[in-house]
């Protein structure tokens, strides 16, 4: 099989959808790996690294494209990219479809077979490869939730974790599954008040017994949200269903009573935002002021730190990877139900059931 790396063009994407090892890896199974020129520059992978793994480079974007059977990438498709696709070929990357009609409309018409990440599912809900990103984007969320709450940054002057005599910052968290769970921690560790707000009281048990004393946990419903939001300093909005468009938790009703210059981050940004104020930023221009709140609503957040989130997508993407290659993507999504959870468009049709019902 041909397996086609282009080099990302999303606005501050940094990342790139394969280390070496996986290229080794593949290519000693007897496949072809062809990689655009440049594509691994910001993971630091040079185009030398590559080809002595095996990979053939490919001058340009459409060559890539052109030639592969399989392209596989980081970040959904742009538009500048929809003629470029071809009847019959694979996809395999982060697609969010459920939040992107133009998108869904463009790969049935190219009559792609669409699988995203996100969706690859194994029993017990578990998302294999969305979790590693999730773990980035749950520990940046504090990170740069911190930093914008800064006075110079738009912020109110806070430091999360305070210092002795001065109380530290309340950091609400909406959600408690893996982006949620690492930002706990390390709002935690930083010293912060953390509450954490899940519909799911089986997980808010576990993450009581595992969290510590500083990290309270609630039951979250409109109530209980209305309540913890007034004395936010810092909201983490991490709410993921999958596939489909992210709950709005936060409408403007309830921004108008959170405190001027807090702070709110939307990891859910890529499935639509979870909050009715939320609007796509990038890194380069990553917050805005809406209703006195700063809004962090950057929809690629590990593309910051490219070095680290390459390496480990590809460690959580190359199982399936070697199995699309190996058994060829039909017969790979017929004897993989995580990766048949993952197929989202075939045949010019939506058949993943959460993107089917976002178009309904």
């Amino acid at each position: 099989m041909v397996i086609g790396i282009p080099r990302e063009i999303k606005k501050d994407e940094y990342r790139a959808a394969i280390a070496p090892a996986g290229v080794d890896l593949l290519t000693r199974s007897g496949h072809t790996v062809l990689i655009e020129a440049g594509a691994g520059t910001e993971s630091g992978i040079d185009e030398k690294t590559y080809r002595a793994a095996g990979a053939r480079i490919a001058a340009t974007h459409a060559d890539v494209f052109e030639r592969a059977d399989l392209i596989v990438k980081v970040k959904e498709p742009l538009e500048s990219e929809y003629g470029l696709f071809r009847k019959g070929q694979a996809l395999f990357t982060y697609l969010h479809l459920a939040a992107d009609k133009n998108l869904t409309d463009a790969l049935l018409k190219a009559g792609v077979l669409g699988i995203a990440y996100e969706t690859v599912e194994l029993p017990g809900n578990i998302k294999p490869i969305l979790t590693p990103m999730s773990e980035i984007a749950g520990r940046m969320s504090i990170q740069e939730g911190a930093k914008y709450l800064e006075w110079p940054q738009g912020g109110k002057g806070i430091l999360l974790g305070g210092v002795p005599g001065v109380a530290p910052a309340n950091v609400l968290i909406l959600g408690g599954g893996i982006v949620g769970t690492y930002a706990a921690r390390v709002a935690s560790a930083l010293g912060a008040q953390v509450t954490v707000m899940d519909v799911n009281l089986g997980r808010l048990q576990y993450l009581a017994d595992i969290m510590p004393q500083n990290v309270m946990t609630i039951a979250s419903n409109p109530y209980t949200v209305r309540e913890r939001i007034r004395e936010a300093d810092l909201v983490v909005g991490a709410v993921l269903v999958t596939g489909a468009r992210a709950p709005r938790l936060v409408d403007r009703e309830l921004l108008a009573v959170m405190k001027p210059r807090s702070v709110m981050v939307d990891v859910a940004i890529d499935q639509g935002g979870c909050f009715e104020s939320s609007r796509p930023t990038t890194h380069s221009d990553p917050v805005y002021e809406d209703t006195r709140v700063v809004h962090y609503c950057v929809t690629n957040m590990p593309g910051a730190v490219p070095r680290t989130a390459t390496y480990g997508l590809t460690n959580s993407t190359l199982p399936y990877l070697m199995k699309l290659a190996e058994l060829g993507v039909e017969r790979a999504i017929a004897e993989d139900p995580a990766l048949a959870k993952g197929v989202n468009v075939r045949d010019g049709e939506i058949v993943h059931p959460a993107v089917r019902q976002a178009f309904a």
